[in-house]
């Protein structure tokens, strides 16, 4: 008895000590990544996550989508700072719409004050205009910048700009790509692709192009302080015209880049890469490739890129936007386009499953099956449940059935849906994964 009272005291001790450093571990967690989710995983994508071994890169012609080259471009990994693209989109979509101005003043919260480095040091009940908050992100990739932008967006909250994010990337076919912040600061669920953000990059390009000066910025002045653009590539490429960098420790060294030559548009995605160094050089290889050749940096074009001085870019920044012409929403007449490629507009249609980790997985894969069309994914709500639809979109009739066929053959459901249906969570009975 005695002896059973002793070993009693030791777990209650023990427990009781346990608490409180659970407790910590909780909050530290939730300061990092908030808001927190990590997705499920299963056997078929345990060797298929964001850190896994090598580099994962792509380039498109912008005009047509046409893929280039490509290397692992399927390969889930973390975005960095290149989260910060799709938080612009929204951004340049809000201005199109009228719903803000770049002299908008946009609040500082106390959150996004508090964000970790790199930023510009906002102050928590200050203020920052839309157009020095998108500069500051396409120049120095300030977080602060971001996250105050992000949380304007939101209407007050960062996480509600995010699931906004995600759901533009989902219209766009960016199938594999899901946010959780506006400026890529680590978090285990925002994942996405080299192809998905060779699609968001070009939709900037093509459906933005009065706001790409932003992107070719080298230096602006911030409250009497010069701020200069950390993309050595704008330097060191003939042609270039931008768009972003990004690193964590786990996401390594990002880089996305348009070029421009002879009137081609280019969009060039590396991720996972070791170092700048080989982002950079990897990037040049991978353009040079697509335009057919090198052309090297002549004195005049390095003269050119050299930062202008803060007045003369502030003034040029500042310019008057050219008047944006009547629109119907972007999002249904974007996503409408994209659905209806000249392959065609049939769409196989892969069912529900209760992860998106698996949706996506099925829904990547049938598109690689197919060899044609766009993979992606659509949260449904069925009977209190959040289910995910996968789908290969953007199919000739011969394709789709080709890819049911194959997808048949290994023991799948898929069944066609012809155009101009609306595509997405068409799908109402029981998952594909026994939910």
């Amino acid at each position: 008895m005695k002896k059973s009272l002793v070993v009693a005291g030791l777990c209650l001790a023990v427990c009781a000590g346990a608490a409180p450093a659970q407790a910590r571990t909780e909050h530290y967690e939730r300061h990092i990544y908030h808001p927190a989710y990590v997705p499920a995983a299963d056997a078929a994508t345990a060797n298929f996550g964001p850190t896994s071994p090598g580099v994962s890169s792509i380039v498109i012609d912008a005009a047509s989508g046409q893929v280039l080259a490509a290397n692992g471009a399927d390969i889930p990994r973390y975005p960095a700072s290149l989260t910060k693209l799709m938080t612009l989109d929204l951004a340049f979509q809000a201005l199109h719409d009228g719903r803000m101005t770049l002299d908008t003043r946009i609040p500082v919260s106390f959150h996004a004050a508090s964000v970790e480095p790199v930023k510009l040091g906002l102050q928590p009940g200050s203020t920052i205009s839309v157009h020095s908050a998108i500069l500051a992100m396409t120049t120095m990739s300030a977080n602060d910048a971001a996250t105050a932008l992000g949380e304007y967006l939101g209407g007050g909250s960062e996480a509600r700009c995010a699931a906004l994010m995600t759901q533009r990337a989902h219209a766009l076919g960016m199938a594999q790509t899901q946010f959780y912040n506006a400026s890529g600061l680590p978090n285990p669920g925002q994942v996405t692709t080299a192809r998905d953000l060779a699609i968001l990059a070009r939709d900037i390009v093509t459906n933005y192009p009065e706001d790409q000066p932003f992107f070719e910025v080298q230096e602006f002045n911030f409250r009497g302080h010069p701020v200069y653009s950390n993309n050595q590539m704008l330097k060191s490429y003939a042609g270039a015209t931008g768009m972003k960098t990004g690193y964590t420790d786990l996401a390594r060294h990002n880089l996305v880049t348009s070029a421009k030559r002879d009137g081609r548009v280019l969009i060039g995605v590396e991720l996972h890469e070791p170092s700048w160094g080989a982002s950079y050089q990897q990037m040049t290889a991978l353009l040079d490739n697509g335009f057919g050749g090198h052309v090297p940096v002549t004195a005049t074009q390095i003269a050119r890129a050299q930062p202008r001085p803060a007045p003369q870019l502030r003034r040029l920044a500042a310019a008057p936007r050219p008047h944006a012409p009547v629109y119907h929403p972007r999002d249904v007449r974007l996503a409408s386009r994209l659905r209806k490629p000249a392959t065609g507009s049939w769409v196989a249609q892969l069912g529900l499953f209760s992860r998106i980790s698996k949706a996506r997985f099925e829904a990547v894969a049938a598109r690689d099956i197919s060899g044609a069309g766009f993979a992606r994914i659509a949260r449904v709500e069925r009977h209190g449940k959040t289910l995910w639809n996968a789908q290969v979109a953007g199919l000739s009739l011969a394709a789709a059935h080709q890819a049911c066929d194959v997808m048949a053959a290994r023991g799948n459901s898929c069944h066609i849906i012809a155009p101009p249906e609306d595509h997405l969570a068409m799908e109402t009975t029981a998952t594909r994964d026994g939910t």
